[in-house]
Formats: C-alpha cells, sequence, structure tokens
C-alpha cells in the first residue's frame, strides 16, 4: 500500500516557518509530528533503523534542500524539526519521493511501525506543526 510522500503537511508551509541566521544564510524551520505504534517492541526497532538510515534515504533528504533534520521522541510521538534551505519545497519533496524506488521501499518498511495521528487525512503521516509561542 503506497502511503505517499514521507511528509505530507496537513496546513500550509507558512503556518508552521520561522526564519533565523543560519551560517549567515536565511533558512526556514518546519517542525513535524508523527505517531509510532504504541509497542516498545516496534519503538525499539524504528530507532535502530533511524541508527542506520541508507544512505539513498539521506542523499534524497539533502537533495530536496533539507540542510539538517531531527527526530524526538515521547513515548510514542514523534517531533521532527527540519531546517530547509531556499530549494526546499514540501510539493518538490513529495514528487521526487514518490518517483524514488528506495525512498518508496524506506516509507512502506517504516510504515509498519507509524500509525496516523488523530485529525490526520487518509495517506498522511508527518503533520505540520504549528508554532505558537516564541521567546
Amino acid at each position: 500500500m503506497n502511503r505517499g510522500p514521507s511528509i505530507v503537511t496537513g496546513s500550509t508551509e507558512e503556518a508552521a516557518t520561522s526564519n533565523f541566521k543560519h551560517h549567515t544564510d536565511l533558512m526556514r524551520r518546519y517542525c513535524l509530528a508523527l505517531d509510532l505504534k504504541n509497542d516498545p517492541k516496534l519503538i525499539r526497532e524504528y530507532e535502530a533503523h533511524h541508527r542506520a538510515v541508507w544512505p539513498e534515504i539521506v542523499e534524497s533528504i539533502h537533495s530536496s534542500g533539507i540542510e539538517s533534520m531531527e527526530i524526538y521522541r515521547v513515548q510514542n510521538r514523534l517531533f521532527m524539526i527540519m531546517e530547509v534551505n531556499d530549494q526546499f519545497s514540501f510539493e518538490v519533496k513529495g514528487k521526487a519521493d514518490a518517483a524514488n524506488e528506495k525512498v518508496q521501499e524506506w516509507e512502506q518498511l517504516m510504515w509498519k511501525y507509524q500509525e496516523a495521528m488523530p485529525g490526520a487525512k487518509p495517506g498522511e503521516k508527518w503533520m505540520l506543526m504549528e508554532k505558537i509561542f516564541q521567546l
């Protein structure tokens, strides 16, 4: 079952964007959330996969304009922070991912561990979070 691109947004890019200085370039930051199946064994397996991400997946991330990506977990909720350059677009990344067999293979494997968050649309995985506070 094809779940589509790895990042499907539930709101506009601008809603989750913040600008900040990074190596003197203006970058954008996106924060996204996703749930894992609430099973300790599956969560351990998911984390093991992320300690050894396939090189083709790393290349697809970097080539899309994602400069850095971090994923954090609390219980079965994941939180991703992406810092992207001016070339990044969710739409372009989604199309590239859909056309990349290795990315689709990775996404199919990851769906074994992931589950849609409450309120997600069919096939929606990572959901953009809206920034509500900044200090």
